[in-house]
């Protein structure tokens, strides 16, 4: 799960990182209060969204950029104006972008430095890696392409833990000696303890920038989560209803379902997150393109299975619904009585191709075949897949 700036900033701040003060405003007037309650300009203005590249992205609108210098309220006020409401397309975001409806408005402190700073899990060695870099700011991908050898790294063995000393080596490696050292290695080892105790994916600070006075900022941030461990952090949970920016989505949590909105035309709904995977790519091989990943779980029930067809069907790009159930945990008699009080009730007006294989599929086939709904269906799962791309394209 990841998170807005915004929200980033505040968890970040709790762990006594340094963040230039700012707030959150969903209006313009709110940005031009928040400016006049900071000390002085300039200010910084900067859409809220879960992308990256924002710096260098342009809205719908045609304006240039979801970051925005200012120097008075006035100027935050009128950029507030027009990032709020609409839609910032970055590299990140694809070309139908994302919808702003926030914006950080923060003291934009005088950079004499950036720095890059990371930390994540390296899946390969099974162990966190500590990033650091002496070229931050917008670039650090061409950073890291044209010059790896100015990403530094630290793995850190869990068992043993990251130590003061390691982190006094990385800001060296960053170029930092003398009076920056120490704060720099104070800054790593409180973004280190925040990553363990908060069991984040993800921690990066870019830039983190040296400022005045030689002191640090953390001008960006961001921060991804492990899902599994949230039950043990209520106050990141909170987070989930404001960070999940998809209606679907939205909704699928509400029904306890894992939703993934994409950009094709089939809507799949499928049992485990294994299976699901295989009937994207079988559906990619055969020319068709997914409108979702909707994973219903083992343990789905009848009004699970309707409210997973009610959200395939607002999708408006869906031009035909495949169901691929392995009845396992789930039987498949079962199953089949939920599609079809799901097609009974939402009466999808496009295409459905169920195919049900394991515990009871005899049963549920039956059910289906007996109900006299236009559900076509298929034993074999190439023969499903064909189906359900020629079904999207008949529509």
């Amino acid at each position: 799960m990841n998170v807005f700036e915004y929200q980033a900033r505040d968890l970040l701040g709790q762990y006594g990182l340094p963040i230039p003060v700012g707030g959150v405003a969903t209006s313009p007037e709110e940005a031009r209060h928040i400016a006049e309650r900071l000390a002085k300009g300039p200010f910084v203005v900067k859409a809220q969204i879960l992308a990256g590249g924002r710096g260098k992205g342009r809205f719908l609108s045609g304006f240039s950029g979801g970051v925005r210098l200012c120097s008075h309220p006035a100027e935050v006020e009128e950029i507030a104006r027009v990032m709020l409401g609409g839609v910032l397309v970055t590299m990140q975001t694809g070309p139908e972008g994302r919808s702003v409806n926030k914006v950080l408005v923060a003291e934009a402190p005088q950079i004499s430095r950036e720095l890059y700073l990371a930390i994540l899990i390296d899946r390969g060695r099974r162990c966190p890696v500590v990033i650091g870099s002496a070229q931050g700011g917008v670039d650090i991908e061409e950073v890291a392409r044209k010059d790896p050898e100015a990403i530094h790294r630290i793995w850190v063995d869990p068992q043993v833990g990251f130590w003061p000393y390691q982190a006094r080596e990385l800001a060296m490696r960053m170029g930092l000696h003398g009076p920056l050292l120490n704060p720099a290695a104070d800054v790593i080892v409180r973004l280190y303890r925040f990553f363990c105790e908060c069991d984040a994916s993800l921690s990066e600070v870019n830039p983190l920038a040296v400022i005045e006075n030689e002191k640090f900022a953390v001008i960006d941030a961001k921060i991804g989560f492990d899902e599994n461990a949230l039950f043990r952090h209520p106050e990141i949970a909170a987070c989930r209803n404001e960070v999940v920016e998809d209606a679907r989505e939205a909704e699928a949590l509400k029904a306890g379902l894992n939703y993934v909105g994409l950009s094709g035309e089939i809507g799949c709904m499928v049992n485990g997150a294994g299976l699901a995977m295989a009937t994207m790519d079988i559906l990619h091989r055969y020319g068709g393109e997914p409108a979702n990943f909707l994973d219903v779980g083992g343990g789905a029930d009848q009004n699970q299975v309707t409210k997973a067809f009610a959200i395939l069907m607002a999708d408006p790009k869906v031009r035909a619904i495949f169901v691929h159930i392995f009845g396992g945990i789930m039987q498949c008699d079962v199953i089949a009585r939920g599609i079809v009080e799901a097609v009974s009730h939402t009466k999808p007006k496009v295409p459905v191709v169920v195919r049900l294989q394991g515990t009871n599929f005899e049963e549920g086939k039956a059910i289906l075949h007996q109900s006299d709904l236009l559900i076509r269906t298929a034993d074999d799962l190439a023969e499903a897949a064909q189906k359900a791309v020629a079904a999207a394209r008949e529509t």
